[in-house]
């Protein structure tokens, strides 16, 4: 099953301090030589080949400067950033307003043949309603205290169904059954966001499959993940979002979507779960 979602990022942290440890050992110095070359205290030098502090765009330079090896500092930056990509806080991402993230997503979605998404929380964007968008994204901003741009938001947000209509895409959502019964936004806005679930369903870019409660558990119930084309997936947590993209995790994620869905129930089966939270 798999293995903590910031794994992909401190495993890549990791790999850019032993890049760093080598400059030094290639350079002929040790850690307090590097850091009187660099102008610094020697403990920020054994944090960062610690991968314990992430180096900044400048830090790299110096470094690379302090060891002779000014030719690899590009290629370095360039990794330490991609690092940074790996694990991207909500706060961070949302410092303008949600809209970006959203288009972000929506670029994501276009360029994936196949999305498939185990959800636990709440019901997965591309299949929100605007009612349901707006009541989820207003709750979000208010605890980030983020700038609120939600009505920019939840139209870029919206963007992602005509994906469910248009081009070669498929969409294949495991949802867990108490997500329905979780109200987010008034009663009307649930019942609106349950009947266009049924809505979807029939669609030929659309398989849908609902966990029961009673389910028995071969995994247990995970944090929101979407796994796009078995190269690419983002976990979604309070703070952050994921990036994935180490092979070997991928496979453990996909390993669990396919347990997930075992327990799941699709067809008229999910539709009375729905029509059941509907009801309530």
């Amino acid at each position: 099953m798999p293995v903590s979602p910031s794994s992909s990022a401190q495993a890549a942290r990791e790999a850019l301090a032993v890049r760093l440890g080598h400059l030094m050992k290639d350079a002929g110095i040790n850690g307090r030589e590097l850091s009187r070359r660099c102008r610094w205290d020697k403990a920020k030098t054994s944090r960062i080949l610690g991968a314990k502090a992430a180096p900044s765009d400048a830090d790299i330079r110096a470094w690379c400067r302090a060891c002779e090896a000014d030719d690899q500092a590009d290629d370095l930056v360039a990794t330490a950033r991609a690092v940074e990509s790996l694990y991207m806080e909500w706060r961070r991402q949302h410092r303008a307003g949600m809209r970006r993230a959203q288009e972000d997503v929506l670029a994501r979605n276009a360029t994936a043949r196949v999305c498939r998404a185990y959800v636990s929380n709440v019901i997965p964007g591309f299949f929100q309603t605007a009612d349901y968008a707006t009541a989820l994204m207003r709750s979000i901003t208010d605890f980030q205290g983020t700038p609120d741009d939600i009505p920019e938001a939840v139209a870029a947000r919206l963007a992602r169904s005509r994906f469910l209509y248009e081009g070669d895409h498929r969409f294949v959502v495991l949802i867990e059954e108490w997500v329905l019964r979780t109200r987010i936004g008034t009663t009307t806005t649930m019942a609106g966001q349950l009947r266009h679930l049924l809505t979807v369903m029939p669609l030929p870019s659309v398989s849908l499959g609902i966990i029961p409660a009673g389910a028995r558990r071969t995994v247990w119930p995970l944090e929101a993940f979407y796994l796009y084309d078995d190269r690419h997936v983002v976990v979604e947590t309070l703070t952050a979002g994921i990036n994935i993209r180490q092979p070997r995790e991928l496979a453990d994620y996909a390993r669990a979507f396919q347990a997930l869905a075992r327990m799941a129930v699709h067809g008229d089966a999910a539709r009375e779960l729905i029509h059941a939270a509907a009801l309530e």
